[in-house]
């Protein structure tokens, strides 16, 4: 691997979140946005040719090392990570109103959930998943809420276009589970004698 490469390596493995290109660009101020992005790239190459368990990801609006996805259920099974409290499904629905209709306030939200959400949005706060973005010009000029880049990182996004549209949402909602397990066979189906 180049020095630079080797450079952005340990300024990703060290790091608990992913790094804007910009910030990657001021550990060699000499390097080029070409040979950044070619450093990145001989990373991300480096660790899927040679097979290992973690990965370069774009997310966040940057970069990160990540454990590859087909091993994080057996670390999370050994509790070898450390993962946040899920979500409960008030606050995915909190959280998803206000995804998608940024900048939202207070009473919108309220207005589409049916129950006051002070609490909630104080919560989704405090883990850094939603910010103020602003005051409304109405009445009051009330707070406005938005989604954070900590929201991306969350949910493993580059940006909020990569949210699914409705229409995606509509179709996997109407889908019905899949059973896992196969059908029992009754005695004397299934095999030829």
């Amino acid at each position: 691997m180049t020095p630079l490469a080797k450079l952005l390596e340990a300024a990703l493995f060290a790091s608990a979140r992913p790094i804007a290109t910009e910030e990657l660009a001021a550990l060699d101020s000499d390097a080029s946005p070409a040979e950044l992005q070619s450093a990145l790239d001989e990373i991300r190459e480096h660790y899927d040719v040679e097979g290992h368990g973690v990965e370069l990801t774009e997310l966040g609006g940057g970069w990160q090392i990540l454990t590859r996805a087909e091993y994080t259920e057996a670390i999370e099974r050994a509790q070898l990570a450390a993962r946040p409290a899920r979500l409960s499904g008030a606050a995915l629905e909190s959280l998803a109103i206000i995804a998608y209709r940024q900048p939202i306030s207070r009473s919108e939200i309220e207005e589409i959930r049916g129950v006051a959400v002070g609490g909630m949005l104080k919560s989704l706060h405090e883990r850094g998943l939603i910010d103020v973005v602003g005051r409304a010009e109405g009445l009051g000029r009330p707070l406005l809420y938005g989604t954070t880049p900590v929201f991306l990182e969350h949910f493993a996004l580059r940006h909020l276009e990569e949210l699914p549209r409705a229409d995606e949402l509509a179709i996997a909602l109407r889908m019905p589970a899949r059973d896992t397990e196969p059908e029992p066979v009754a005695a004397g189906e299934g095999s030829e004698s």
